[in-house]
């Protein structure tokens, strides 16, 4: 279905998006405002806008990083073509991990990012994206969207001079190509892996060795043996990259990455610029791209998987150990950073009470649906 078509027949622009951005911000619209907003046209300004967009992602892998092109397509053709947003994939305008300092500073006016690859500027970075054992995508979804989740991190993202928006997720993740068997915790003591994250501080505190690398960057890492293993996101994705041709075994799940949500982060004098209707607009359009990007890995990955292990990849579940291990370490950690950072004491509070309730509520009915679904010869 061409974009411009669904614009017109869902009334996403102006009005979709006036809705959505008061639900982002806890409010509800009067009946009388939600009438008017309905009847306004797709262009209600005579403002023309041109903004850069930073990826941290390479443009080969059209999924994650299509998911800005979704964005950016959805607000030119719901302005008339007069708010345009070019995209730039990672190391084009600026390096893959420097998004958050090039918005911050207004070298670029937007960026799309995995918020976790920021955890070294501050570990609250990650919950906008994942940790270890955290929520899956819907949970995660309903945490921004019904929760506090919108309104404790845009509350963090001032300090950066950042207005966030959840810009897609990827679902649950694989646990990586190893080139070796990991069949004990032991076979993790001193195992070199690229890890994306706040995975990469449980895999050091149960003896792991882990590398932060660009997606870009990691095949000839993998392939040269300077690191021993990988994770990226899953099937589709990893078959693109090449990995299964350097690294025979593939495990699953990826217990540091249950939902990870991916952030469209948008300087805050360039939004302020903004009028309301492109507000609006920007906040449509960054749902829009958020529910595409997990439907295209759901649609694509079943297919790749088949591919992979039909070329020869040996599928492997995450010994339980490890999990346990890694499991008990991430309680530690976290009630370590409690102790010590403010920003994520008060966001963690938050996000770890609504996620005691999420797996509460998937225990009764998601998990035996689909515990029962898997059973079935289909």
């Amino acid at each position: 279905m061409e974009r411009r078509s669904f614009i017109s027949r869902t009334g996403l622009g102006v009005a979709a998006g006036a809705g959505l951005l008061l639900a982002a911000c806890g409010k509800k619209e009067e009946p009388a405002k939600k009438e008017a907003a309905t009847a306004a046209p797709v262009v209600a300004t005579g403002q023309t806008v041109r903004w850069r967009l930073a990826s941290s992602f390479p443009k080969s892998l059209d999924t994650i990083y299509g998911a800005a092109e979704v964005f950016s397509k959805i607000v030119k053709e719901g302005s008339g073509g007069k708010f345009e947003i070019s995209v730039h994939q990672g190391g084009e305008l600026v390096p893959p991990f420097g998004v958050v300092d090039a918005v911050q500073n207004g070298t670029v006016e937007v960026a799309h990012t995995a918020p976790y690859y920021f955890f070294g500027k501050d570990e609250t970075f990650a919950l906008d994206c994942a940790i270890p054992f955290g929520l899956n995508s819907r949970q995660q979804t309903a945490w921004m969207y019904e929760g506090n989740g919108m309104t404790l991190m845009r509350e963090f993202y001032k300090q950066y001079n950042i207005v966030n928006f959840p810009c897609g997720n990827t679902g649950a993740q694989m646990g990586g190509w190893y080139r070796k068997e990991i069949k004990s915790l032991a076979d993790i003591t001193g195992l070199k892996m690229r890890i994306g994250g706040f995975g990469g501080r449980i895999l050091s505190a149960i003896g792991g060795v882990p590398q932060n690398i660009p997606g870009g960057e990691i095949y000839p890492a993998l392939e040269k043996g300077t690191i021993d293993a990988t994770e990226w996101v899953g099937p589709y994705d990893d078959e693109k990259l090449g990995f299964n041709k350097v690294a025979k075994y593939y495990y699953y799940p990826g217990w540091w990455e249950g939902g990870p949500q991916l952030s469209l982060y948008v300087n805050q004098k360039a939004w302020d610029a903004l009028s309301s209707e492109y507000k609006a607009l920007v906040t449509a359009a960054a749902s829009h791209a958020h529910v595409i990007m997990q439907a295209r890995y759901d649609a694509l990955n079943p297919a790749a998987l088949k591919r992979l292990v039909g070329a020869g990849t040996q599928l492997r579940p995450m010994p339980r150990p490890v999990m346990d291990a890694a499991f008990k370490a991430s309680q530690q950690v976290y009630a370590d950073l409690s102790a010590k950072n403010a920003n994520w004491k008060k966001v963690f509070e938050d996000w770890s009470k609504f996620r005691s309730d999420q797996v509460l509520w998937f225990r009764v009915t998601e998990r035996e649906f689909d515990n029962f679904m898997s059973a079935q010869k289909l």
